[in-house]
């Protein structure tokens, strides 16, 4: 296994994902391409944990492009619903046939978590977690993850513009802004994806 340099895929068809990978690994000279770019396919997420599904797309990505590649499995856990959405935060977001065309709606997906907070009264807890994991895997077959977290309160309605998809609904623990409402530079300095990444170029860059 060699550490991470050159060129790297970035697992995912995610545009604001890919941005958000590429920014935090630009300090270490690596070339970041989506494997949405090389026309891979999208594995089925069959794993019941995030460790489980990130090791599949990263693994796929690296079988089928021959490169190192990277893969992120993220979501938001929320307290009073017993750590739901959390590995199905994105499957929350797409539209059934009765909502319109096939895709992603992240709004809806905000409502739903919304919605069945108020079902459970005003004096519901509120507080959650980002959890992120990051899965590299070597074309010979080798791999490594790393796993990072970030605790904040949900809020409703939806604030900020900055971020992707619950962002506008999560509140960092000790600030009033959502993800949303924050600059990339400093979502990047407190994010879950943050403190996977710290973890990673420690491992894989020595600092």
């Amino acid at each position: 296994m060699t550490n991470l340099f050159g060129k790297l895929v970035i697992a995912t068809h995610n545009a604001g994902k890919l941005k958000e990978i590429s920014a935090l690994l630009a300090p270490y000279g690596v070339d970041c391409i989506s494997a949405g770019a090389l026309g891979l396919p999208e594995p089925a997420e069959t794993g019941t944990t995030f460790v489980e599904n990130a090791l599949i797309k990263a693994r796929a990505a690296a079988e089928a492009s021959g490169i190192v590649s990277l893969a992120d499995d993220s979501g938001l856990s929320v307290t009073a619903l017993g750590g739901r959405p959390g590995v199905y935060t994105a499957d929350w977001a797409e539209r059934q046939w009765f909502e319109g065309s096939p895709g992603r709606d992240w709004y809806m997906a905000m409502g739903k978590v919304e919605g069945m907070l108020a079902e459970l009264g005003p004096d519901v807890d509120r507080s959650c977690w980002f959890s992120c994991v990051l899965a590299i895997a070597w074309p010979d077959g080798e791999s490594a993850v790393y796993e990072g977290r970030a605790n904040g309160t949900l809020t409703w309605p939806p604030r900020g513009t900055m971020g992707f998809g619950y962002d506008p609904v999560f509140v960092p623990l000790g600030d009033t802004r959502t993800f949303a409402e924050h600059d990339p530079e400093e979502k990047h300095a407190i994010s879950h994806r943050a403190d996977a990444f710290a973890k990673l170029v420690k491992d894989q860059f020595g600092s």
